[in-house]
């Protein structure tokens, strides 16, 4: 049973797109709004156990604003995420919003290695094409077979629905792929799809549960840059190549 494909998540995974985009893109929204609102970085590591931009900020218009009124709540929050998705854009084209160590390496030799990858999300589709174009450049898009973005499915993570649509699309079987996730809310969607997953934490993810890991990394790591085993087999390996990727496999899929 050979490794056939890899399934990425994008925030926090990728880039540290929460702490670097996200959450500067959703204040400079409000602000722009008019709101009286700021997302400290403590209060977004509270309200990322929430999924979905637009839920996110309805959460936090329940739980922290009971006295703010609107006409409309989900039509509020849709209007200031489409404003924070403009924002966000425009901070990744400006460059603001780099790739975790070993991503690009790991993409370039996935691809030479005939590994097949896809992309699976909550987040919107214009913030991976942004993500994706401005770090590799768009024609990276193409390296990837399936996108599966949060638009695609009924239910965000942690709901399985994701990962099961990218299988389907790809005509695979969990077992012959392995997921890259950095939250409590990927990996059980991921899990959900009997995917084994490995976890690259970040500094919101850090404290969460991995249960069900194949191993916990700090990153991937660098040939000049290691990686930190959080939780996993040791191993001769100190980033996270082709290689290591199918010995994962061989032990765990």
């Amino acid at each position: 049973m050979a490794l056939k494909a890899l399934i990425f998540d994008v925030d926090g995974t990728l880039a540290n797109t929460e702490r670097d985009g996200h959450l500067v893109a959703f204040n400079l929204a409000f602000a722009e709004l008019g709101l009286n609102w700021v997302w400290s970085n403590e209060l977004y590591h509270k309200l990322l156990d929430v999924t979905g931009g637009q839920l996110r900020i309805k959460h936090y218009v329940n739980d922290y604003k009971p006295d703010f009124v609107v006409e409309d709540l989900s039509v509020f929050a849709a209007s200031v995420h489409a404003l924070k998705t403009q924002i966000y854009v425009r901070l990744v084209n400006e460059g603001k919003i780099p790739l975790r160590p070993g991503v690009k390496r790991l993409f370039i030799e996935a691809r030479a290695a005939g590994l097949r990858m896809a992309i699976a999300t909550t987040t919107t589709p214009a913030n991976v094409d942004a993500l994706i174009a401005n770090t590799l450049g768009r024609e990276a898009l193409d390296w990837f077979e399936v996108i599966g973005a949060g638009n695609v499915v009924p239910n965000l993570k942690p709901a399985g629905d994701i990962y099961h649509w990218v299988l389907e699309q790809m005509n695979l079987e969990a077992k012959d792929c392995i997921a890259f996730e950095d939250s409590c809310n990927g990996i059980v969607s991921a899990t959900d799809a009997n995917l084994k997953t490995l976890i690259t934490v970040n500094e919101y993810t850090s404290s969460h549960q991995f249960d069900e890991a194949i191993v916990i990394l700090n990153n991937l790591g660098e040939p000049n840059k290691p990686f930190t085993i959080i939780k996993g087999e040791p191993t001769q390996a100190s980033f996270v190549d082709v290689d290591y990727l199918k010995g994962l496999h061989a032990q765990h899929c």
